[in-house]
């Protein structure tokens, strides 16, 4: 009967999920644990889950909305600035133009009044010239009439006054 015993105990060593004597009792646990992890994933898990996805989606959509309005907004200042940017090399160029013509007045205007000294300069200079040039020419003839009578001295003839002067007038009028 020991080994009888022995043998049956025998048999009923295994695995203890293929004895059909502990189905159900095995069937009842799987049961409880089943349901605990539904109420524990369907109550607790899942629903903070959910939460943070709708955060993140809300997230997600208030941020491309707010990239979006930024995105207009940098449209719309990059084309002010590019208004702005031609508006002001307008103006540069009307600024440039009115110097130009500010700067062309001012230089005619210099021009003109450095001519008219020139030429104030040159009729006084030709008056001088003309001034010094009698002179000159009379220095020319009180000397030529100094040298001429003084050649004749020297020559031994008499010299006449008179006759000197004519002849040095007749040479220098050609």
């Amino acid at each position: 009967m020991a080994t009888e015993a022995h043998g049956e105990a025998g048999k009923a060593v295994g695995m203890p999920q293929l004895d059909f004597s502990t189905w159900p009792n095995q069937i009842f646990w799987l049961l409880v644990t089943l349901v605990v992890i539904y109420l524990v994933l369907s109550k607790i898990a899942l629903p903070r889950i959910g939460a943070v996805l709708a955060d993140r989606k809300s997230t997600i959509t208030n941020d491309l909305a707010a990239a979006e309005e930024l995105k207009q907004r940098a449209v719309a200042a990059e084309k002010a600035y590019n208004d702005a940017l031609a508006t002001a090399r307008t103006e540069a160029a009307k600024i440039v133009a009115q110097a130009k013509a500010e700067i062309q007045k001012d230089l005619d205007a210099a021009t003109a009044t450095a001519d008219a000294e020139i030429a104030a300069k040159a009729a006084e200079s030709e008056k001088t010239i003309a001034v010094i040039r009698d002179g000159a020419a009379a220095a020319v003839a009180e000397v030529a009439r100094d040298v001429a009578g003084e050649l004749v001295a020297a020559l031994g003839g008499k010299a006449d006054a008179s006759a000197v002067t004519a002849a040095v007038t007749a040479r220098l009028k050609g």
